[in-house]
């Protein structure tokens, strides 16, 4: 599918126009700075250059640096992220400069202020005459640090730092130096062992990691096109307080001492749901045969087999032991929070975490057991596989992933398919520019846009073959060099596979299956989820293409094994509770989805409508398939259900074993073979004349229900 540009032509023009002038600028920019530094001269040149030194003095210099910014901000809206200019850090920004003049003048070493703006020097003729204004007042020492305090408030306010991000910077730095100053003398230790026989090093000082300690957040750049993050709830404040912390510390340590296993808490991540305990193992004084004492260190499956006891210790509903933490050495002991906070997906967008992966396809997952941020991107996935037990949280978490897709992505750049066999779920999605087509409901009709999928792959890679590229990014940019029509990314949600393998298993597990193998590499994503996480649904062939994985909470431990394999998705609390099984990684990550509510959906929604009123609806490429396929349908043959019934039976398919079989002609037999293959029951042509290969084990009741589900 190749979708067209609005208005290709004029946006092409201003695109050159962009490029031109981008270029234009550089290039003054570079002349203005060699002119500065003496390299260059020219009569044009030097009375450029003397202009802005009489002007600006030493300030002249930012001249060039505006330039050069004005110049890549153009070509960087030229090749894909637009940049936007909001009004208050560009007044800021041109207040700060004032003050920085008035600052160079007033510091600047001469009798005459005015002969130090001529020659060119100070803060030129500008801040000569800001100067003579102020300083009467309060004399030219007293301006200069005023004029400093202002331009670094204004900048700061500019930029968008507050009081907040400085105190949570001088907190980090003071907790560092105290944490250096508090660390223990170790000569003792090793000139005698046996003073090593100390349950646990009790001078190591309890860290607690909350997500403010991530960095100051700042607004990230968005495209003028793009809705504003202010139409996204903001973040909430977190609920667990130091106390409660402490209290659970101290509950941890006595009662594993209890079991005479000596532990020390050294270190609390506060998430907004669960918060994990890093304990650190101690040392238990064991005597030899000879009457000699030892220590041995507290095992990690001894504290492990004490979840139940640490449980009711807590009086939690439910923990989790991570023994031992990935890349760590403590074992987290997770423990429910007994508040619970609300993950937003506006401060996840607006994370550092977020920001960095600079791919138009990163999703926000949630936030971590320390509150950290959790993006994805599904470019590297490149297929999610979600799974978990109903009302865990699995729609909740796919639409804020649509969400926050449709937030950073024009329609041109990204075109949704939607699945939902359940109804209710992604149709608050329907009238979305990104959208192609409705969101499919109808089980009859979900087999045959999962074909029209497989065929866009098709002749994508066709395209990328004439192209001669390799990926749907090189082929984009080969498009834009020479002016021609791109195409988007395709991202396939499915919000319910096993109703899709009730009906139709085979073909489902095929088309599914070729995706994941082949359609990253042209742009197209799968993301699929589940109810019911059992091998007929989420086979061995379908996980072996989806590396990337979302268990929520589940019933058992069978369950989980099947998702993610291995045990933890049993403790999981529910309601956006998910372990995310990062292929880059290799181990799971315990997160806290993010949540979009109805209002949020509905303003983003109204926002796109509003946007793309001018353009005119297009239909679902895949209407004129579905139209084939039901010719198709009613064309069926009457002799076709008995003649699956006698392939399967007989293991194999051909036209001659029907002709005989069934005492029919040749060209019926073979049409009902081509029928038959098309649905997916037999396989292609085998050379040499072979029997074709029949696609349904016919010993599998499963197979047989299939089957039928085909000729009804």
């Amino acid at each position: 599918m190749k979708q067209k540009r609005v208005n290709a032509g004029g946006r092409r023009r201003e695109q050159t126009l962009r490029e031109l002038a981008g270029v234009a600028l550089l290039v003054l920019a570079i002349v203005t700075l060699l002119g500065l530094i003496g390299f260059t001269s020219g009569d044009i040149l030097d009375a450029w250059v003397s202009f802005w030194r009489r002007a600006l003095g030493w300030g002249a210099f930012a001249v060039p640096i505006l330039l050069g910014t004005l110049g890549l901000c153009l070509l960087r809206n030229w090749v894909e992220h637009p940049t936007l200019w909001p009004w208050r850090k560009l007044v800021g920004l041109e207040i700060a400069f004032i003050f920085v003049l008035i600052t160079l003048h007033a510091l600047a070493v001469g009798t005459d202020p005015w002969l130090l703006a001529e020659e060119g020097n100070g803060g030129g003729v500008v801040g000569w005459a800001l100067l003579r204004v102020v300083s009467p007042v309060m004399g030219r020492l007293p301006v200069a640090i005023f004029s400093i305090i202002m331009a670094v408030v204004i900048g700061a306010w500019a930029i968008g730092v507050t009081w907040q991000d400085v105190s949570l910077l001088i907190g980090r730095i003071s907790r560092r130096l105290a944490e250096m100053g508090a660390r223990p003398q170790v000569h003792d230790e090793v000139a005698s062992p046996s003073r090593r026989r100390a349950t646990v090093d009790q001078s190591q000082p309890l860290k607690i990691i909350t997500a403010a300690e991530s960095g100051p957040r700042r607004p990230p750049k968005r495209d003028r096109r793009l809705p504003a993050l202010d139409l996204l709830d903001p973040a909430e404040p977190p609920s667990t307080s130091e106390e409660e912390v402490r209290r659970k510390v101290a509950i941890i340590e006595r009662t594993l001492g209890e079991f005479g296993l000596p532990v020390r808490v050294i270190e609390v991540r506060q998430g907004p749901v669960v918060t994990q305990f890093g304990v650190e193992p101690g040392y238990i004084e064991r005597t030899g045969p000879d009457g000699e004492a030892w220590d041995q260190k507290v095992r990690v499956g001894q504290i492990s087999a004490l979840a139940n006891d640490l449980s009711l210790a807590l009086a939690a509903p439910t923990l989790r032991i991570e023994a031992p933490v990935p890349g760590r050495s403590i074992v987290g002991v997770e423990v429910p929070n007994d508040t619970v906070s609300i993950v937003r997906l506006r401060p996840v967008i607006e994370s550092q975490a977020f920001q960095k992966t600079k791919s138009p396809l990163t999703v926000a997952l949630g936030r971590d057991v320390s509150g950290a941020p959790i993006a994805a991107n599904l470019a590297t996935m490149p297929h999610l596989l979600i799974a978990g037990a109903t009302g865990s949280g699995k729609s909740v978490a796919i639409s804020s992933m649509i969400t926050c897709l449709t937030f950073n992505n024009p329609p041109e750049r990204l075109r949704l398919v939607m699945i939902d066999p359940k109804l209710v779920e992604m149709t608050r999605f329907n009238g979305l520019p990104h959208l192609l087509g409705n969101v499919e409901v109808e089980l009859e009709r979900i087999v045959g846009v999962l074909r029209w999928v497989t065929r866009e792959m098709d002749e994508r890679y066709k395209l990328l073959s004439e192209a001669r590229v390799r990926h749907l990014d090189d082929y984009n940019r080969k498009m834009r060099r020479s002016r021609q029509d791109t195409l988007p990314y395709i991202a396939v949600f499915i919000d319910e596979l096993a109703d899709l393998m009730t009906m139709a298993a085979v073909e489902t597990e095929q088309t599914i299956t070729r995706l994941a193998q082949m359609a990253r590499a042209v742009g197209i994503h799968l993301v699929v989820a589940t109810q019911r996480p059992s091998t007929d649904v989420v086979t061995g062939l379908i996980k072996a293409n989806f590396p990337a994985r979302i268990s929520f909470a589940v019933a058992s431990q069978v369950d989980s094994r099947v998702i993610i394999d291995q045990v933890g998705a049993e403790h999981l609390l529910g309601r956006g509770d998910m372990l995310f099984l990062d292929p880059s990684i290799g181990h799971p990550v315990r997160v806290q989805s993010c949540f979009v509510s109805d209002r949020e959906i509905e303003a983003l929604v109204d926002y796109w409508r509003e946007e793309m009123r001018d353009e005119a609806p297009e239909p679902a490429p895949w209407e004129k398939a579905l139209r084939d396929d039901a010719l198709l349908e009613n064309e069926r043959d009457p002799l076709l259900d008995e003649a699956i019934e006698l392939v399967r039976e007989l293991d194999g398919a051909s036209a001659s074993l029907l002709q005989r079989r069934l005492r029919i002609g040749y060209p019926r037999a073979a049409s009902m073979i081509d029928q038959m293959e098309q649905l997916g029951i037999i396989g292609p042509p085998q050379s040499g004349g072979r029997v074709r290969e029949i696609l349904l084990d016919g010993d599998d009741e499963q197979g047989a229900t299939a089957a039928g589900a085909y000729t009804t």
